[in-house]
């Protein structure tokens, strides 16, 4: 492939790839409205940070190549609901299912899919909330409407899960069995913590 060549296939890549960009912004301007806005009204924040990230472009035709579609970024948008992403996490288990509500009730905000981790944990003990929501992003000559997948958890379940990645990382995803049950074991330990400090929160939001 010629210099000339190159050059026309990363802008067809940075096209394809920056709308989900735009939507991740997007849905970041829409949580940190919804944050301070809450925060101003009933003084309590109820996100603690948020992170965002769009899958490079290996990661994305790797992941097509494992769901046994050809290497082809304009399938993304039908077959992937995860390229672009934004995780926000909570101070406590209610605010992640108050994040949730708020952005349910925003007009331009389509819940396409819900996975409640925190109700049905899974085997290991990961909790966490995954929505897959669609929204509009305006551009210059039309309106894309684009999946972002979105992970809502409080403190404890991230902290968590942060640590497990690292470890499956470290181990190419071969933890010892001894690790697995320990990260059991610690996930309801955090289960446990999120249980004692929304007690803790619903009693000081009494007084």
């Amino acid at each position: 492939m010629g210099i000339m060549d190159m050059g026309v296939a990363d802008d067809v890549l940075r096209q394809s790839l920056v709308v989900y960009k735009f939507a991740v912004d997007e849905l970041m301007t829409k949580l940190r409205i919804l944050s301070e806005e809450f925060d101003l009204i009933h003084r309590h924040d109820p996100i603690e940070h948020v992170t965002q990230r769009v899958k490079r472009p290996d990661a994305i035709l790797d992941k097509l190549k494992r769901k046994g579609l050809p290497a082809d970024l304009s399938l993304a948008a039908e077959h992937l609901d995860d390229v672009a992403g934004v995780r926000v996490v909570c101070p406590f288990v209610s605010d992640v299912y108050r994040v949730r509500d708020m952005l349910a009730r925003q007009d331009d905000v389509e819940i396409l899919k819900t996975k409640d981790y925190i109700a049905a944990p899974k085997a290991n003990g990961y909790r966490s909330l995954h929505l897959i929501v669609r929204i509009p992003v305006f551009l210059s000559d039309r309106v894309e409407h684009v999946k972002v997948e979105v992970q809502l958890r409080t403190i404890a379940m991230d902290f968590w899960a942060t640590l497990e990645h690292k470890l499956y990382y470290k181990y190419d995803d071969h933890v010892p069995a001894g690790f697995v049950e320990e990260l059991t074991a610690t996930a309801a330990i955090a289960a446990e913590l999120d249980a004692r400090m929304e007690s803790l929160h619903t009693e000081v939001q009494r007084d």
